[in-house]
């Protein structure tokens, strides 16, 4: 898609405050795809007032009316799905076939889950003799970061809408265009004006004036950790509502009883997905003693077969980063048994998909989120010293469990201090609530529980 020159605010594309833009680079050639507006406080105030004019209207908008108005939505991003894939694909480097089969669809999926929701959901109830209310918080700042930027965008946006807030999104950097394309589907799908509102920019500039203005209700943030805690710190000043999706350094525990070499290969994938941008990935895999090094050369195997398979990461900075943590795994005592730190293409962002065996939990590589294709393998002596090590990070976001008996594996995945674990290998759910515990962020996301975090209860007593 060709890149908008401005913001997408009440209704309509805006010219924006200031001159500075934003080059949009694809990764896999380092070509300049696009150049799109560097908001500013003011482009940020502008969106926000335009939130707040729209609030009273969109709020007493009827749940049928607005659960019709996200159908029309998912219609719209269904119409479109090829040219979403085809602009992740450009943006993020995403090989074509996983942009269509997930970068595409899962955005499909949640915008119509919440289609459904939005007709269904009890905003009323009676308790004893109490009448409570569900009512919208009011405007919402969207921050998205760009790892699956389209479905980060409508597990935002979608439920907002559905709750009957208004937002004011502010996309990453990297993939504004993904996030203009989001805005036309919205304006096609006959969101009034106002309700959604669109300022592209940088964090420290455009993120920022975000999570301070007065005039947001709550600050809905997906990235990292570190920006997590400057987002909650602004955010608390002003005594205002936060959801916060931020690190994991998630594990996946093989217990002996499970299916070795398919548990070590869904893992493998699992960590190579989208180049290892995902924040559930299960970065830690670990094993029994007696079976490590049967797993090490599994593992090592099956990452081979994805030298040609995943796309780059997504910037040079981001790739450095990745290159760096292996090697600081390598001077901590890591052996590399696939992969390396060295650049697989003379162009590029790429980082060649790598397993690092002999980890111990105390090094960089099992205690901090990478995000790229790096998977560490650690040993464990027995069922205690696996839910030990699998509880031993600051993180608590995903996780996965393998046994040979399913009730084995929930015992195990019950103790787990995680927002969510797959047994055996479990599909993704979008109705299921998706969040983290500890250090990984606060409140949920997807299906009924995310709808919530854009509510609050007024209760009449009589």
């Amino acid at each position: 898609m060709k890149a908008h020159d401005g913001m997408y605010i009440d209704g309509a594309w805006r010219s924006a405050d200031g001159r500075d833009t934003i080059d949009v680079v694809n990764p896999v050639d380092e070509r300049v795809i696009g150049t799109v507006p560097a908001g500013t406080a003011l482009d940020v105030d502008t969106a926000v007032r335009a939130a707040r004019a729209a609030l009273p209207g969109w709020a007493a908008t009827p749940p049928a009316e607005r659960a019709a108005r996200l159908a029309a939505l998912r219609d719209v991003l269904v119409a479109r799905k090829d040219e979403v894939a085809e602009t992740v694909t450009a943006e993020l480097g995403s090989p074509l076939k996983f942009s269509q089969a997930v970068h595409a669809a899962a955005p499909i999926a949640v915008a119509g889950s919440y289609a459904e929701l939005a007709a269904t959901y009890a905003f009323e109830e009676k308790v004893g003799n109490s009448v409570v209310h569900h009512e919208p918080v009011g405007v919402v700042g969207a921050i998205t970061p760009w790892n699956y930027p389209l479905h980060q965008i409508v597990a935002k946006v979608a439920p907002a809408l559905a709750a009957g807030c208004t937002i004011v999104l502010k996309p990453a950097e990297d993939t504004p265009l993904t996030a203009q394309l989001f805005a036309e589907a919205a304006h096609e799908a006959g969101i009034p004006a106002g309700v959604f509102n669109l300022v592209t920019g940088v964090g420290p500039v455009a993120g920022q004036a975000l999570a301070e203005h007065p005039g947001v209700d709550l600050v809905s943030f997906t990235g990292s950790t570190a920006v997590g805690r400057r987002i909650g710190a602004l955010a608390g000043a002003a005594v205002k509502n936060v959801a916060l999706e931020l690190g994991g350094k998630s594990a996946n525990v093989i217990l002996p009883s499970a299916d070795l070499a398919k548990a070590v290969n869904v893992g493998v994938a699992n960590v190579m997905s989208n180049s290892g941008q995902t924040c559930s990935a299960w970065t830690r895999m670990l094993v029994h003693r007696d079976q490590y090094d049967e797993a090490v050369r599994l593992a090592a195997e099956a990452a081979a077969k994805y030298g040609d398979r995943i796309g780059p990461v997504v910037n040079a900075k981001q790739r450095e980063r990745v290159r760096g943590y292996i090697e600081k795994g390598v001077t901590e005592g890591a052996r590399i048994v696939a992969g390396g730190p060295e650049a697989p293409h003379e162009q590029g962002y790429f980082v060649s998909p790598t397993v690092l065996a002999d980890v111990t939990e105390d090094m960089t590589v099992a205690q901090e989120e990478i995000f790229g294709p790096v998977l560490s393998v650690l040993r464990y002596e027995d069922e205690e010293d696996a839910l030990r090590i699998a509880n031993g990070t600051v993180y608590g976001l995903a996780g996965a469990v393998w046994a040979g008996d399913e009730a084995e594996a929930v015992a195990f995945a019950r103790r787990m201090d995680t927002g969510q674990v797959d047994i055996n290998g479990g599909r993704f759910n979008p109705l299921a609530p998706f969040g983290g515990y500890k250090q990984s962020g606060v409140g949920r996301e997807l299906g009924a529980h995310g709808l919530t975090e854009y509510l609050q209860t007024k209760s009449l007593q009589f």
